[in-house]
């Protein structure tokens, strides 16, 4: 039976979207966390605390990722995340942001393949746990990809996730699934895939061409369609009056954290996924987009619940 895994999405599927998801979805086999940046005095910062405290991920399989560059910084925080009882770590090699790559971190990390080697030949040495590792192609390149999977190939990796684009493809581009297929032709570590799986029929295409693949971890699909996973495995596709209550709810969890305006800018960055769901979808997320206060948020969804065109 396939393994699926929620990707993590910076600032969207925070604790707060996590419980809500597996409350009212349960059906994914992890979730993985926003990255955990540890600061130069390799402490969390408050938010990313919050996020993996196990009082805010209390019987939801969590697994915490860590974005850095710099061993040091990477094993100290992983003992950190060992004590508050997690049993893998990951480490993310896949991040496009500008900020990000600027520092040599996330993907920007792979374009210096004997730097990474020696990174990856300390944690693998001093860290206690498990350690999966998500990557790109490459910086630059598909072609840098054979020699990076050279270097992973030297270490017992749990699980190599491969979002089969490089750097400068942020999400756009099709997946690079002849690069992929060379991943599993030439892998010694088990494989997950992620990338632009959205519909049941995108992720059957997959399925037919790579059938040995056990796990898939997708990310933009599970927000746009957050019972995705659940009609994969039994056909029961989610309702919109079963997207307005998780919505709802949503917004209510976010209410209990913060200010109303912060609220408002988490769900117009929701929103922004599920023009789809509408036949004039594109129509209500400009007028989600336009709403500059909550209560004004709260009167579309209103109507949208009521079934009045908006």
């Amino acid at each position: 039976m396939k393994q699926f895994y929620f990707a993590p999405l910076e600032g969207i599927t925070t604790y707060i979207y996590r419980n809500l998801h597996h409350q009212k979805f349960g059906s994914m086999d992890k979730y993985f966390t926003p990255f955990v940046s540890p600061t130069s005095n390799h402490d969390f910062k408050s938010r990313a605390k919050k996020d993996v405290i196990p009082e805010h991920n209390q019987g939801i399989p969590v697994v915490p990722q860590i974005l850095s560059n710099r061993s040091d910084e990477f094993v100290y925080t992983a003992s950190r995340l060992i004590e508050y009882g997690y049993h893998e770590i990951n480490l993310n090699l896949g991040c496009p942001s500008g900020t990000v790559v600027s520092k040599g971190r996330g993907s920007g990390f792979l374009a210096k393949p004997e730097e990474l080697d020696r990174f990856l030949d300390d944690i693998f040495s001093q860290c206690e746990v498990p350690i999966s590792v998500k990557t790109r192609l490459g910086r630059y390149s598909p072609d840098e990809f054979p020699e990076l999977l050279e270097i992973y190939n030297r270490y017992p990796i749990r699980e190599l996730t491969i979002h089969p684009r490089i750097r400068d493809d942020y999400y756009k581009n099709t997946p690079n699934l002849d690069m992929f297929e060379y991943a599993v032709e030439h892998s010694k570590n088990s494989l997950c895939y992620n990338g632009d799986i959205t519909t049941v029929e995108e992720y059957e295409r997959f399925c037919e061409r790579f059938p040995t693949i056990e796990a898939i971890m997708i990310g933009r699909g599970l927000i746009a369609n957050p019972g995705l996973v659940r009609e994969i495995q039994t056909g029961e596709k989610m309702q919109k009056d079963e997207l307005h209550v998780f919505l709802r709810e949503l917004k209510v969890a976010y209410q209990a954290c913060m200010p109303d305006q912060p609220v408002l800018f988490k769900m117009k960055e929701i929103w922004s996924y599920l023009v789809n769901w509408y036949p004039n979808g594109k129509k209500v997320w400009k007028k989600v987009r336009k709403t500059n206060r909550l209560i004004e948020y709260d009167k579309l969804m209103l109507m949208l619940e009521s079934g009045n065109e908006v």
